[in-house]
């Protein structure tokens, strides 16, 4: 890369600079692992030689701390798609149910959140719509960072809630349902062709908070994608421009991963391993009442707390899906 010549190709050189930071994302923390793994072996005979309590429980944390770290190198060392080193676009929308159903889908946007926060990633608020009573209607949400949509994929499906309802007057349990869809935030190099005439663009005034400037002026815009059938809106924004560009930026991860999925498709004719997978099938069920339980239905993993799951303690159900499904299809899902 030192040599100029190497950059009279803009799309090679960029294809080559992305793969050179891929591997360096892989090999600097296998580095860092093997280095401290050395140290604590240092630290180990020191102790053979001359015994120190101190020391002792300088290297019994160690040890604990590496065991989680190479644990979680574990993990990562799974994320083999095409595009799990990208960012990811969660859309999260509710389904049966009214407004328990709409309360749900706010608190699995929560928990996103909460698990995007933990692992350091930057989350930003591309759409949502309220609800009337409690909740969401849906929400686009979209997870910056290293294979956040490797991780985040697994969560594509239905996720069931069962609970008493807060907005049942007579305390009756209630079932709920809320869909989720992951998608690979798609590079701005990449060459997805959107032609001006397939697109029809439609503005309207922002519903929810924002004061008298949101419900006046029409500054949110819904595109429809002819061709493919595609629905993208973006209200966040006060300014009709940025709601398009922000919309413009959904299309374009939409119609990615619809390409992705049709070579999934013709890839998953050939493997019959893959042949039963369903999109949209119901994943995980959170029970709240009359027992607390999370139990995902593909990997048969169940976790009784289902506060610490709220929280966004997520990371048992992805590493149990990917160890039983691998890098999976291009789009990730294995129902």
């Amino acid at each position: 890369m030192a040599d100029a010549a190497f950059w009279g190709n803009q799309e090679t050189a960029r294809t080559v600079v992305q793969r050179v930071k891929e591997l360096k994302g892989w090999l600097d923390p296998f580095d860092r692992l093997a280095e401290r793994v050395k140290s604590a072996g240092e630290l180990d005979e020191l102790l053979e030689a001359e015994p120190d309590t101190s020391i002792a429980s300088e290297l019994d944390t160690e040890i604990r701390s590496l065991q989680a770290d190479v644990r979680a190198f574990e993990v990562r060392s799974l994320l083999r798609g095409p595009d799990d080193w990208r960012s990811a676009q969660i859309e999260i929308a509710a389904g049966a149910g009214g407004t328990e159903a709409m309360d749900w889908s706010e608190m699995l946007m929560r928990m996103y959140t909460r698990w995007a926060e933990r692992h350091g990633y930057t989350i930003e608020i591309l759409d949502m719509s309220e609800g009337e009573e409690a909740g969401i209607k849906g929400a686009v949400l979209e997870i910056s960072g290293q294979y956040a949509y490797g991780f985040l994929r697994t969560e594509t499906g239905v996720h069931r809630l069962v609970r008493i309802s807060p907005f049942d007057s007579n305390a009756r349990r209630h079932t709920s349902f809320a869909q989720v869809f992951v998608y690979p935030v798609v590079d701005t190099e990449i060459n997805i062709e959107i032609r001006d005439e397939d697109i029809r663009m439609d503005v309207f005034r922002a519903s929810g908070a924002g004061g008298q400037h949101v419900n006046k002026t029409s500054s949110a815009v819904r595109l429809t994608h002819m061709p493919s059938g595609i629905v993208v809106s973006s209200q966040q924004e006060r300014s009709q421009f940025k709601n398009k560009a922000t919309a413009m930026k959904q299309l374009k991860n939409r119609l990615y991963k619809l390409e992705a999925e049709k070579q999934a498709a013709a890839k998953a004719k050939l493997d019959a391993t893959k042949s039963d997978n369903t999109f949209g099938s119901q994943i995980r069920s959170y029970v709240f009442q009359p027992y607390t339980m999370v139990n995902d239905h593909r990997t048969e993993l169940k976790i009784p707390d289902v506060q610490r799951v709220m929280d966004g303690d997520i990371d048992e159900f992805v590493e149990a899906y990917l160890k039983r499904f691998g890098a999976g299809v291009a789009g990730g899902e294995a129902a």
